[in-house]
């Protein structure tokens, strides 16, 4: 009779205390949506306000002035264009190292990805900075070996042809991560099972493999085109000068050569580009909706196909493709680099360091971009943890409607082009309404451009890893009358800090280096990494913007490298490219 009274008095106590957690999970989800509110959906209310008012009077006169000029759908012609041709060569590279490095016995794994991923993590603007310099007749590398083609031959990457390459190579770790990730899901017993039952090569592959797979191979196209259709660095260093215009450039030109007072058509623009890429997106989720290929139970043995004799040769192929996009650029960035001007002849007689010099000693802006992007960065990939870790644990612990609607718009900012972002945070920040402040042409605007841009990369593993914990262990400390904030700081943070870490680690990386965003928003004094290259080279210095491309590649593959050294002593997860 005493135990039953001891269970009459817990578990309405247990009640009150799931009662009073519920509420703690309430207010913390209002608390949390208002800046989430702020930085995500706020900027984009106020474009789609800005193109649909005049004189504060409604009226779609900037839609019919923007929607009625030639040059805006040819410019949106080259963007689908540039974009759909870069996510084709993007599927051909990523999609074959993929089921290459996942699904066959090829030695070297490891580097093979690390070397894989260090492309999407150089700046696109050094990715079209290294290409140019590599290609055409003022190459340094081609004429210190005397293979360069003639002078006043035309440079073969100023083209439509040439912009989606770049594009291609680009983005083809976004297709290697998303299908790599479901190709070591396919349970090696089934795969097995459909050998004996008379499937092989061709068949195997069309009617087991890629079935199984196709989620994977769907987001990642859908993630490369997005991403190909927003991408300025690459789209500006080779449309430009070649009178190449895509919509990301169209609205860059626009608002540099007028200012403000274009606010009103690139608004229209920027929606225009932004209803592409979301149609990109829908499409994706409907192709998604039709297709059930869900597993049963854990994959005990990961599928490993034997090459046999084949493997040198693959393996061959494999390591030339990544010394011909990797390092070969990089080398021809490198000899620009040592030359005392562009186009002239490298040789053991002129080779310089006086570029470094400059850009190290001589210009302050150099110094004042790398301090920039690292205080952006890092405040952002700080800030971001901190908000995403309550607020990823109350909407997989608390799903609502309201909860489901945030997980939706955290994706707006994302799935938008940066160039449409950036253009909605001037609308919002240029006059901040009651305070009357204005954040244009500051750190700050860029901050928050930042904070919008990348919260759904250091939400979506949080998330992912709240979702595979067991409540149980909550529900055990609660039940001990442990609150909230001590299950938060001694139980679920701990647990979730490895995905958290991932998803900072790849903001940090990602906004180091980050141009389309802050090309719009950068002031003199501001420069971030991307603008001071990228405005290097537009005003011809190219031997210097060489330099300083040269040692971010250098800064970026030295943190990765020492990630990656760290990994075995970090918990798993924590190095997003690692297994």
């Amino acid at each position: 009779m005493q135990a039953v009274s001891r269970l009459r008095g817990f578990w309405p106590g247990m009640i009150t205390a799931r009662s009073n957690s519920n509420r703690s999970s309430d207010r913390l989800l209002y608390w949390l949506l208002v800046p989430v509110f702020v930085v995500s959906i706020l900027p984009i209310v106020r474009l789609g306000f800005e193109g649909v008012m005049v004189g504060g009077v409604p009226s779609f006169d900037y839609f019919r002035d923007v929607l009625g000029n030639g040059s805006t759908w040819q410019a949106t012609a080259n963007s689908l264009y540039t974009a759909g041709l870069g996510t084709i060569i993007s599927l051909l590279i990523g999609g074959s190292f993929a089921f290459l490095v996942a699904l066959t016995d090829v030695r070297a794994k490891a580097a093979l990805v690390f070397c894989f991923m260090i492309p999407m993590m150089i700046p696109p603007q050094i990715t079209a900075l290294s290409w140019v310099q590599l290609t055409g007749p003022s190459s340094a590398l081609l004429n210190a070996f005397g293979i360069a083609p003639a002078m006043g031959s035309p440079q073969p990457l100023y083209s439509a042809e040439g912009i989606a390459l770049l594009l291609g190579i680009q983005h083809a770790s976004i297709v290697f991560l998303t299908l790599r990730a479901n190709l070591r899901m396919l349970p090696r017993e089934q795969i097995e099972a459909a050998r004996l039952a008379g499937a092989r090569g061709g068949r195997l592959w069309w009617q087991i493999i890629l079935p199984l797979t196709s989620p994977g191979l769907i987001a990642g196209t859908a993630m490369a085109f997005v991403t190909a259709l927003g991408n300025f660095g690459i789209t500006a260093m080779l449309g430009i000068p070649a009178n190449y215009a895509t919509l990301p450039t169209l609205i860059y030109q626009k608002l540099a050569g007028f200012g403000p007072s274009v606010l009103g058509e690139v608004s229209v623009l920027a929606m225009l580009i932004g209803a592409i890429a979301i149609c990109g997106v829908a499409l994706h989720h409907r192709l998604l909706s039709k297709r059930d290929y869900r597993l049963m139970g854990m994959v005990g043995r990961p599928l490993d196909i034997r090459l046999g004799a084949r493997r040198p040769m693959i393996e061959g192929i494999l390591w030339t493709v990544l010394v011909a996009i990797l390092v070969v650029p990089l080398l021809a960035l490198i000899a620009t680099s040592l030359v005392p001007a562009f186009g002239v002849k490298l040789n053991f007689d002129n080779y310089s360091f006086a570029a470094f010099r400059e850009v190290l000693f001589v210009q302050p802006s150099t110094a004042r971009a790398f301090q920039n992007s690292f205080m952006l960065s890092v405040g952002a990939a700080v800030t971001l943890v901190l908000v995403c870790l309550p607020l990823a644990y109350v909407m997989v612990r608390r799903p609502s409607r309201l909860t489901k609607l945030i997980n939706l718009l955290v994706e707006v900012p994302y799935a938008l082009p940066g160039v449409v972002l950036a253009i909605a945070c001037i609308l919002l920040f240029i006059r901040i309404p009651l305070l009357d402040v204005s954040l244009y042409g500051t750190l700050g605007i860029i901050f928050i451009a930042y904070l919008a841009r990348f919260l759904v990369i250091a939400l979506r593993p949080v998330m992912n890893s709240f979702s595979q914990l067991d409540p149980a262990l909550e529900e055990a400390a609660q039940a001990c009358g442990a609150g909230l904030g001590r299950r938060l700081r001694d139980i679920l943070l701990p647990l979730a800090a490895p995905s958290a870490a991932a998803g900072a680690l790849l903001v940090f990386l990602t906004a180091f280096n980050e141009l389309t965003v802050s090309a719009l928003l950068w002031a003199s004094g501001n420069e971030t990494l991307g603008v001071l290259i990228f405005n290097l080279d537009d005003s011809g210095d190219t031997v210097l913007a060489s330099a300083v491309a040269v040692m971010v590649v250098l800064v970026v593959i030295a943190l990765m490298s020492c990630f990656q050294l760290a990994s075995r002593r970090l918990p798993k997860g924590v190095v997003p490219w690692q297994t």
